[in-house]
């Protein structure tokens, strides 16, 4: 069952739980919105842009587990609804609804316009697709963006014509996802050929001949998801013993430094959930 909270910035917060929500801990939930009023309608008969109900918001995650150590654990999803405009805005796809704006652009990707909130926002009666047979994968390459280069398509032509059938829309675009916007290993690990003659080593061998050739002040890299370097020594106040209630102390301990970025492009059709 949906119960809905109506904010003081007239957002409406559906709270989704397996049973009903008990007084007690409706004013809980109340307080924790930000003194927001519960609501007493199964439905309410306004327009509302919201996130889509096939992805839930990493904002979902973090407050359903904020209400479990609140102690309730009945709860299994928490959305956010801002009141529409009549004719919203398309924003563009990096544009999202901040919390507590009224209005304004949205992300068609990740949000949509209710003309109501009900019981059946947050369900799903999506069915598969059929399986599509690509007649030309240049041609499906440009209508869908899949972005693969003139070489990728001459080798899924290759693939094609050795399996003897046509190769579906669920493997061109799995192959298409395989050199993604940052992980590339099947260009990094393939075979590296200049001018027709294959090298002694791989793109991804050169790559990390630099630090085998001169490690400097290097601790650990491609062992793990990030790499380490030699810190300086710096001062620790932390206690005296790991295993027991100990008094603090200060001492000198070897550090290791880390700068890391990732530039993973959540949600796509691949990984719907952006959490």
């Amino acid at each position: 069952m949906i119960t809905f909270f109506r904010t003081p910035s007239q957002s409406i917060i559906a709270v989704d739980a397996n049973q009903p929500i008990q007084d007690e801990h409706k004013s809980r939930l109340s307080w924790l919105f930000g003194n927001a009023e519960s609501t007493p309608y199964f439905e309410i008969d306004e327009r509302f842009i919201g996130p889509r109900r096939e992805m839930i918001t990493p904002w979902s995650t973090c407050a359903v587990e904020i209400t479990q150590n609140m102690g309730i654990d009945y709860i299994d999803r928490i959305e956010e609804y801002f009141p529409s405009p009549l004719n919203p805005t398309k924003g563009d796809l990096d544009k999202s609804l901040p919390s507590g704006e009224v209005g304004g652009a949205f992300d068609p990707m990740l949000q949509r316009v209710y003309e109501k909130l009900d019981q059946n926002i947050f369900t799903i009666d999506n069915q598969p697709e059929s399986i599509i047979l690509i007649d030309d994968i240049a041609a499906y390459n440009q209508q869908e963006g899949l972005a693969l280069s003139e070489d990728e398509i001459e080798y899924l032509d290759t693939v094609s014509r050795k399996m003897g059938r046509k190769l579906t829309d669920s493997e061109v675009f799995g192959f298409s996802q395989v050199n993604s916007e940052h992980c590339r290993h099947k260009i990094f690990n393939g075979k590296f050929i200049v001018d027709g003659e294959e090298k002694e080593s791989t793109l991804f061998q050169l790559i990390k001949k630099t630090s085998k050739v001169n490690p400097n002040s290097l601790i650990s890299a491609y062992k793990d998801n990030v790499a380490f370097v030699q810190g300086p020594v710096i001062e620790q106040f932390a206690p005296a013993s790991g295993d027991k209630p100990d008094f603090f102390e200060t001492k000198e301990i070897e550090s290791v430094l880390s700068l890391k970025a990732e530039t993973h492009n959540f949600p796509t059709t691949v990984e719907p959930f952006n959490g």
